[in-house]
């Protein structure tokens, strides 16, 4: 199970182990909220619908979900955002709070990615999606799996 704190700017994982980990993040500059084109990161209890980059190098670029490239610092954009490593996507369990309709996350494209902005990491400044440091990412979509549970709270 994940737990996502928007205030503390960190998420938990409990392994099959019993143990938890956490890790700092960075949600949405704009704070939470489940609409779509707000920005915001969505609350509530979400699941995880797909892993993908399985295998890929750190610091793959991706392009709806696809690996375009890998990043490099010199010579590509920073004010892009920039999905990288690995990205666990979510689906809202919550009918009409984050599932369906104009407040479904699966739609909205809400994942945990790693980011090349990683100095932001621990303060509020994505676009709605749960970035992550390229090596943290890396670990935690080692140790989750499909399906398992993910709650995001304020």
């Amino acid at each position: 199970m994940m737990i996502i704190s928007i205030a503390e700017q960190l998420l938990y994982h409990r392994r099959k182990s019993g143990v938890c980990y956490a890790y700092p993040v960075s949600t949405a500059a704009l704070g939470a909220g489940n609409r779509q084109g707000s920005f915001q990161t969505p609350l509530g209890r979400h699941r995880i619908a797909e892993k993908i980059g399985d295998g890929l190098p750190l610091m793959t670029a991706f392009r709806a979900r696809q690996p375009v490239q890998i990043y490099d610092p010199a010579k590509d954009d920073p004010r892009r955002d920039w999905i990288l490593t690995r990205i666990i996507r979510l689906a809202g369990c919550e009918t009409g709070k984050n599932r369906r309709g104009p407040v479904d996350s699966y739609a909205r494209y809400i994942y945990i990615h790693g980011t090349h902005a990683e100095q932001q990491i621990g303060a509020p400044a994505s676009h709605g999606c749960i970035r992550m440091k390229n090596s943290d990412i890396l670990e935690l979509f080692k140790h989750c799996h499909r399906g398992e549970s993910v709650l995001i709270r304020a």
